[in-house]
């Protein structure tokens, strides 16, 4: 039986978008470890993908507790964590409010605005000419843009959600308290465009979810805000914000992915799902459940009380569920990754995600079909934010 022995600090090196080979020696010999995050007490670090899977599922396994408590982070901070702190069945209440907006039927009429801003910023960058930054010129504005389309947010109050969104998850928030000025600043501007749906209500997502509680009396102000300020817009736009340039990175500095993707652009929502299951978004494992009782994980004991990490990126290279997982595989049949959670907690935005992504890498290899790094991979900038990791200057040519 393991006991409580070594305890690593976490998270663990990173690199561009590599994943440090910790994680598969632990999943080989210690699948379940202590780590230690900059802030918070110590906990346990999932790497296999069964073990994340029931983590992320299991009821035993409580977001709600962990609120309030000392949890492993990686900000000083302890803020809440929104829909993302809950349990059913108020997690499950609110979920299925939003799902109801967020239909599938919404998503797939943005498609049409998604790809027309997607050919409109690659065709801007092409008219502006080489160089380019990936990051500042498209990714930053496609998703911005997007998801305050979504919600119904003013085009001339789209500017200053950068500050909010990318405010709330970058590195500096971590040393400092602006990241609550910050957030009551979202919280305020949020809670003003609900007071304007309810006079005069609108068919956008968030006019659809001010009908929900209005008619139904099932969300409140408190829940609304907290929906479509930090879980729609800061994360839908900092996800797909860092995603898009890694993405664009990795086949970028792989030319044969490349070449192949532009030989057969049919693959192109399969090679999303393949970037998606082999490229690193998050900075870590976050978001801790601490344990309503001891759980045994083979011969590790998680005891009552302890806070568990899921770590996505180890499991979607678990070579138990993916075969050759160290490879970049369009082509790969099967890929039932966990970039997007699992369970109850599955991200919301999984779809939009996607879309946004597909249309992206659609748009810039068609208006750029000789794309390259303009300064190799060394001129290449990232961050390791506190939520998100990424390229912050990505300059390329063509």
């Amino acid at each position: 039986m393991s006991v409580y022995a070594r305890v690593r600090d976490y998270p663990f090196e990173m690199r561009d978008i590599g994943v440090s080979p910790l994680y598969a020696q632990l999943r080989r010999v210690e699948p379940m470890s202590r780590v230690q995050m900059p802030f918070g007490e110590p906990a346990w670090l999932a790497t296999r993908y069964a073990d994340v899977k029931l983590i992320l599922t299991d009821p035993r396994f409580s977001r709600a507790i962990a609120q309030g408590l000392d949890q492993p982070r990686l900000r000083r901070q302890l803020i809440d964590d929104g829909i993302m702190g809950m349990d059913p069945p108020d997690h499950t209440r609110l979920r299925r409010l939003v799902s109801k907006a967020f239909t599938a039927r919404r998503l797939e009429k943005m498609r049409e605005s998604v790809r027309a801003l997607a050919t409109q910023l690659a065709g801007a960058m092409v008219e502006q000419g080489p160089p380019a930054d990936v990051v500042e010129d498209f990714a930053r504005l496609l998703p911005t843009n997007v998801i305050c389309e979504l919600l119904g947010v003013p085009f001339e109050d789209r500017h200053i959600f950068r500050k909010w969104t990318e405010g709330v998850t970058n590195d500096e928030t971590a040393k400092a308290d602006v990241i609550f000025d910050l957030g009551a600043e979202l919280d305020d501007y949020v809670a003003g465009l609900i007071v304007q749906r309810r006079e005069e209500p609108t068919d956008d997502l968030l006019g659809a979810l001010v009908y929900a509680r209005d008619n139904g009396n099932k969300l409140d102000d408190a829940e609304l805000v907290m929906l479509a300020g930090s879980a729609l817009l800061t994360g839908g736009v900092e996800t797909v914000a860092a995603a898009l340039p890694s993405f664009v990175y990795t086949l970028l500095t792989r030319p044969h992915l490349l070449e192949q993707l532009r030989a057969k652009p049919e693959l192109l929502e399969s090679a999303v799902e393949e970037l998606l299951r082999y490229v690193p978004i998050n900075t870590s494992a976050m978001f801790a459940r601490y344990s309503l009782e001891d759980v045994w994980f083979g011969d590790t004991l998680v005891r009552t009380g302890d806070p568990v990490l899921a770590a996505l990126h180890a499991a979607n290279r678990d070579p138990e569920i993916f075969e050759d997982p160290e490879t970049i595989d369009f082509t790969r049949a099967h890929n039932p990754h966990l970039t997007f959670g699992h369970g109850a907690h599955h991200c919301i935005g999984a779809q939009l995600a996607r879309l946004e992504l597909q249309e992206s890498l659609r748009a810039l290899l068609q208006h750029m079909p000789d794309l390259r790094l303009a300064d190799g991979p060394e001129g290449v900038t990232w961050k390791y934010g506190v939520i998100v990791r990424g390229p912050t200057l990505l300059r390329v040519t063509w």
